[in-house]
């Protein structure tokens, strides 16, 4: 069998928060004006991806996991996930703010809801003037704080607002309260994971004028309460894999593509890459398949030496 780059087909959700930038900026197919989430790459029950090209078009990403689990996820990861697709990648338009909310770490979610936890990244593609994030605490809170403040409606007064650019990372581990804010366009990378605690959603209302459920007491003991550093710095040096985060969970470079990369991959690991400007193509044996702003690739773990030539920012995933 011949592996080749992978491209699936979007899945697009529409969220109250959401717009139209998904379309405007990622040339994404979307026909509604409130579409907050493009998942890209997803084998969530229910939101599973289908592969757009080549010889496995029309099959899902599960499928092909379960007939190649090796050459598609590596040697370590089905070592370590067997036939799980570990991650999930979405691009989130914000027209809106979104709830501030916590998720739980991998022993909660599988006592809970027997499901990994969702430890995540944030990368800034776009930023409206003055857009910011909430993430944790201004300083060292607790419980009793944390409650006080949600019933009097004051929780932002001790939550951490900061000011976002193109660029900017954020790496939001288990128990991170967070929020994205309004006029961010973000490529998120995660754990395969759907749970969500909604702390608080500023009282708004659907088109059917029901406010959205809260999960306040289910976040108390996962929100982890304590001042963190969630902003990571990185370099950007030119057709280099720049480290911006490195966890147990995946890492993630940043690759400043100017002109030509020889890649080399070991077998251990599938690769992803998300293309949030410019274009590129990737060159593998005799043929070139081309990308743009917006894509995302799955490299499967079989392919082992390719080259990636253009001019684009890339993110490039794996897991170690």
């Amino acid at each position: 069998m011949k592996f080749y780059p992978l491209q699936f087909q979007p899945i697009f959700k529409e969220r109250i928060w959401g717009g139209t930038k998904l379309k405007t900026l990622l040339n994404k197919p979307i026909s509604s004006s409130i579409t907050g989430e493009s998942w890209e790459l997803s084998t969530v029950e229910g939101d599973v991806s289908i592969i757009s090209n080549g010889e496995f078009a029309g099959k899902s990403l599960l499928e092909i996991i379960n007939a190649f689990p090796i050459e598609v996820l590596g040697t370590k990861v089905y070592q370590n996930f067997g036939k799980q697709f570990p991650l999930l990648f979405k691009y989130l338009d914000a027209r809106e703010d979104l709830s501030i909310q916590v998720h739980p770490n991998d022993q909660l979610a599988k006592e809970r809801h027997n499901s990994f936890g969702k430890t995540e990244m944030w990368y800034v593609i776009q930023a409206d003037e003055n857009s910011s994030l909430i993430v944790g605490f201004k300083e060292d809170s607790n419980a009793k704080e944390y409650v006080d403040n949600l019933k009097n409606k004051t929780l932002l007064s001790i939550l951490d607002t900061v000011k976002v650019q193109v660029g900017d990372v954020f790496f939001l581990d288990t128990g991170t309260v967070h929020a994205i804010g309004a006029g961010l366009l973000i490529a998120e990378i995660q754990q395969t994971s759907d749970i969500t605690y909604r702390l608080y959603d500023f009282d708004r209302v659907d088109a059917q004028g029901k406010t959205r459920e809260l999960h306040i007491e289910m976040a108390l003991e996962a929100i982890h309460y304590n001042k963190i550093e969630a902003q990571k710095t990185y370099s950007k040096k030119e057709n280099t894999s720049n480290t911006m985060v490195d966890c147990n969970y995946f890492t993630t470079n940043f690759i400043p593509l100017q002109d030509q990369m020889t890649i080399q991959k070991e077998g251990t690991s599938f690769t992803v890459y998300m293309c949030t400007e410019g274009d590129f193509s990737i060159h593998l044996n005799e043929a070139i398949y081309t990308y743009k702003k917006g894509d995302t690739i799955l490299i499967p773990a079989a392919i082992s030496n390719y080259t990636i030539n253009g001019n684009a920012s890339l993110l490039e995933i794996y897991i170690k």
